[in-house]
């Protein structure tokens, strides 16, 4: 593979475990949903400290966590709702929308109680941003294969959350949708041989709605956002 053949050979670059874990362990610690600034700060300052190689593997760190711990999460309420009911809900990490068009109304939209604490938001909406704008770089560092897999996981939950798990479209909502959109782009595009496009995705290009957008703290209208034609300006080459 490209990015171990580059790892192995004169693209390797020098990383620190140690420093990885302090920038993982500080950006945990300080910004979320108890930070007292509003998310667009945090983003904007987590997305500064992760800065160089060691930021970006924490980046790509931190999409992973997130995006195994959702599975999780999912496969759990899914088993405790066959434990109640008698009721199978098939769990697909590849497309969750079947999962939340069967069953929406009984689950709990799972990124926002996640255990590792990363908000949304703030943690994986700056994650996201560093890992799109240094696309270039991520073969020397990380497969970017499974990376760019995650990325539209953690999409396909956003996008079905809206539709289907009651969760509020507001500017921060779309603002992650618009980075993860983006950022998958910039790293298909990096990419020599880009993976085919996960079927949820290739369902909403299809579709040329546009949702209206919510002021964070109230219920007015402040825009749109049109999933379908950003699909497609970013996504297809």
């Amino acid at each position: 593979m490209r990015w171990l053949q580059r790892l192995l050979g004169g693209g390797r670059v020098q990383l620190d475990p140690e420093r990885q874990h302090a920038l993982l362990r500080d950006v945990q610690y300080r910004y979320g949903a108890h930070a007292q600034i509003r998310f667009p700060e945090q983003v904007q300052a987590i997305t500064g400290m992760l800065n160089g190689d060691d930021g970006l593997v924490v980046a790509a760190r931190i999409l992973s966590q997130v995006a195994d711990e959702a599975h999780a999460d999912l496969q759990a309420q899914a088993h405790e709702i066959h434990r109640r009911t008698g009721r199978r809900l098939l769990v697909h990490r590849r497309n969750y929308r079947p999962l939340w068009k069967e069953a929406g109304q009984a689950l709990r939209w799972p990124l926002f109680t996640l255990p590792c604490g990363f908000h949304p938001y703030a943690h994986v909406a700056a994650a996201v941003a560093v890992v799109g704008g240094q696309a270039p770089r991520l073969d020397r560092v990380t497969d970017p294969n499974p990376l760019v897999t995650r990325v539209f996981e953690v999409l396909d939950l956003t996008t079905a959350g809206w539709e289907y798990g009651r969760v509020r479209v507001d500017t921060d909502a779309a603002a992650l949708a618009d980075r993860l959109i983006s950022s998958a782009g910039q790293i298909l595009a990096a990419m020599g041989d880009p993976p085919r496009l996960p079927p949820p995705i290739r369902e909403l290009m299809r579709r040329n709605n546009t949702l209206d957008v919510h002021d964070p703290t109230n219920s007015r209208a402040t825009g749109g956002i049109n999933l379908g034609a950003k699909m497609r300006e970013h996504l297809l080459a």
